[in-house]
């Protein structure tokens, strides 16, 4: 190789070397750059909130309650007062068995639009309606202040029919009431009235209809009440005259009811040597103070947890939603670091073989300087 030759292959060998080392710089640079983003992403991992399932104990409370008779009464709220009384609140509970309450429910028979319903082959009679009865081809109506008929509802009014001799007979289908005397229609209508009353309480104004059924084990006469403006919305087969879907009923059941008890004040609290509650004084209406046993039990707020519960799975859902994003961010930038440091790799074996090359052109070059001394020496 003659002299110019080994120079300018030296003076490529060596840009080449300069162009790796620069090049092997930035790779470094950038191996930094991602460094930082892994400790940044690490970071995050541990800036992160870990959810905690919600513990049922947190949703558990100490319940104390105290019967009176009949009644079961659950404290909700006790409030100490400086002079060492308590005001008292608290949810008083008891089971009304004459109440009105669903029955199963019925398809029902439309015989005269508006006016007349039947269930089987028993025909529906509306409450509140006038009874009366027939004597002898008069219509009457049945007084039992004074045991008499008269021929209007108005009995100051009306004129006394005479009864002797003649034939009484309730202008009714209806085989309930054909089973009763005069006056124990008259207490029936009374009793109806409640019934009346109870349901437009309970299921909304207006009118109502009601069929009796016997107990064939007791023989008693059970009463099951239809509201009349849904007996009239109902859609009724033409054909058959039947309704095309079941309609309510109502019958008289038992119901569990309550009513909540605020603020009474001058309460007195006893409690045991562990500071269990164990005993509540509370005035009556009278000013007396009555005595009642406390029962202590836990109730869980199971609406509650469940509610804390949802909020844990999607909170943790977002978590691990989160862990999964960064931990694939993190992936990126080991992939992109094993790269780098691949090619770092490749650049330093590159540089090694310039390096050694660059040796053996130095020593041609030195070689070739010496040679020319020696001649023109």
């Amino acid at each position: 190789m003659g002299m110019a030759a080994s120079q300018a292959r030296f003076l490529g060998l060596t840009a080449r070397k300069t162009n790796v080392e620069y090049e092997g710089q930035q790779i470094n640079q950038q191996r930094t750059t991602l460094s930082n983003q892994s400790a940044n992403y690490y970071n995050d991992l541990l800036g992160m909130s870990v959810p905690v399932p919600p513990s049922v104990d947190d949703y558990t409370k100490t319940v104390y309650s105290f019967e009176d008779g009949a009644l079961t009464n659950q404290i909700t709220a006790m409030i100490a007062q400086t002079d060492g009384t308590y005001t008292v609140s608290y949810i008083r509970q008891w089971n009304d068995d004459f109440s009105v309450v669903s029955a199963a429910t019925s398809i029902v028979t439309e015989i005269a639009a508006g006016t007349t319903y039947n269930v089987g082959s028993q025909t529906l009679r509306k409450m509140g309606a006038a009874i009366t009865y027939d004597i002898d081809g008069t219509t009457a109506y049945y007084n039992p202040a004074d045991k008499k008929y008269y021929t209007s509802a108005d009995f100051t009014t009306g004129t006394a029919v005479d009864t002797e001799g003649k034939t009484i007979a309730i202008n009714s289908d209806d085989e309930y009431l054909q089973t009763l005397s005069a006056d124990q229609v008259a207490n029936l209508q009374k009793e109806e009235e409640q019934y009346i009353s109870l349901l437009q309480n309970k299921y909304g104004a207006g009118d109502y209809m009601v069929r009796y059924i016997k107990n064939t084990t007791t023989g008693e006469y059970t009463p099951y009440f239809y509201k009349l403006s849904d007996l009239k919305n109902a859609i009724y087969d033409s054909n058959t005259k039947n309704s095309q879907s079941n309609i309510n009923c109502y019958t008289i059941g038992s119901e569990t009811k309550t009513e909540e008890v605020k603020a009474v004040e001058d309460c007195k609290m006893e409690k045991d040597s562990s500071g269990r509650y164990i005993n509540i004084t509370i005035p009556d209406a009278s000013g007396n103070n009555v005595t009642y046993a406390l029962t202590t039990s836990t109730a869980t707020d199971q609406d509650a947890y469940e509610d804390a519960m949802n909020q844990y799975e999607y909170e943790k859902y977002e978590y691990d939603q989160a862990i999964d994003q960064i931990n694939a961010k993190i992936e990126i930038v080991q992939a992109q670091d094993k790269n780098l440091e691949l090619r770092l790799k490749q650049l330093d074996t590159e540089q090694d073989a310039i390096s050694t090359e660059m040796d053996a052109v130095q020593k041609v070059i030195e070689k070739n300087t010496e040679s020319t001394f020696k001649t023109f020496g």
